[in-house]
């Protein structure tokens, strides 16, 4: 079964000089891709240099990770595709667990592995940890982090079907990337893996968390989470996921969601952080002007009713002070 290791990249020639050394050594059959976003810099001259063996697909714009991918991935047609995030460490062999689950497990389409932190190896990484899942009212948590909370890896989380698999690395058969016609382009980055593995899920797509192969994630390294621009994206993307793909009442779901969104925002008020709060302010202008788009989406689609694992992750972990997934 052919592999495509796809690392979209965007100024990044740092991040390649650091990691793209591991793929290569590690990807023993894999054919490697680095599609570029129109960097400015000299990212593309550094790789033909140094790496003739990894395939560049020059990308016309910036169009962030959803078009960037969506734009390089009509280029590659082997029959898996990993995306990787450009400040990811790969380890020996791990690859080999994730092609076996697809080769013996035709109904697993999208494949996660075991994501812990580059700067603290023993403990899972926050965008993926063991795996993601989201609660009724559409906040996405992990297996190993909840919020804040990161957990040391005892090797604590098995293999195991999840709900959402991280974009940080993200694998996904070219069949089911397509016939979900890619990432939706309108999220330019963050959640919108979590979108198309709700999409998945709503047409019975398996997606599973394979913990024998592990990588290590930097982490923030093109958007931290002290960025304005994060919040922004992250609270409007949110809404984004769920009003596409949320089953149930969903005008009573908005209504809960941005009555939070205003808690979330008086929280920020308290520790001074201004820009934050106006991210959030325009988040939510940017969904009411995306609105019908989306409800457009929604009726294009099924949803399911048994998307979540949990009621309330927010009431889980700040009322009854649960920290864990196990506690959950």
């Amino acid at each position: 079964m052919n592999i495509a290791v796809v690392i979209l990249n965007w100024n990044g020639k740092a991040l390649l000089e650091q990691f793209l050394p591991a793929v290569v050594s590690y990807s023993q059959g894999a054919t490697i891709y680095v599609a570029d976003n129109a960097s400015s810099d000299d990212s593309v001259a550094f790789i033909k240099a140094n790496y003739p063996e990894v395939k560049i697909i020059q990308n016309k714009e910036n169009g962030g990770y959803a078009k960037g991918y969506n734009d390089a991935l009509q280029h590659v047609e082997e029959a898996i595709y990993c995306l990787l995030n450009s400040d990811i460490e790969v380890t020996p062999n791990w690859l080999t667990p994730i092609v076996d689950t697809f080769k013996s497990e035709s109904e697993t389409a999208i494949i996660q592995p075991k994501i812990l932190d580059y700067k603290a190896k023993t403990k899972f990484e926050y965008a993926g940890a063991a795996g993601g899942f989201i609660d009724k009212y559409g906040y996405p948590y992990c297996r190993g982090r909840i919020f804040d909370t990161i957990e040391e890896d005892t090797n604590q989380y098995q293999n195991a079907s999840i709900f959402w698999a991280s974009g940080a690395c993200f694998f996904i058969r070219k069949s089911t990337f397509r016939a979900l016609q890619g990432f939706d382009e309108t999220f330019f980055a963050h959640m919108e893996e979590i979108d198309l593995c709700w999409r998945a899920f709503n047409l019975n797509y398996n997606t599973k968390y394979i913990g024998d192969s592990t990588v290590y994630h930097v982490g923030g390294a093109t958007l931290n989470a002290s960025n304005p621009q994060k919040t922004y994206l992250n609270f409007r993307n949110s809404l984004f996921t769920i009003t596409k793909n949320a089953s149930g009442n969903l005008p009573s779901l908005i209504f809960i969601r941005l009555i939070l969104d205003g808690v979330a925002a008086a929280k920020f008020l308290f520790n001074l952080k201004f820009k934050h709060i106006f991210a959030i302010l325009k988040a939510h202008l940017s969904f009411y002007r995306h609105l019908n788009s989306l409800l457009k989406a929604r009726k294009q689609s099924p949803q399911k009713a048994s998307y979540f694992t949990n009621k309330s992750v927010v009431w889980s972990y700040f009322v009854d002070k649960k920290r864990k997934f196990s506690q959950l």
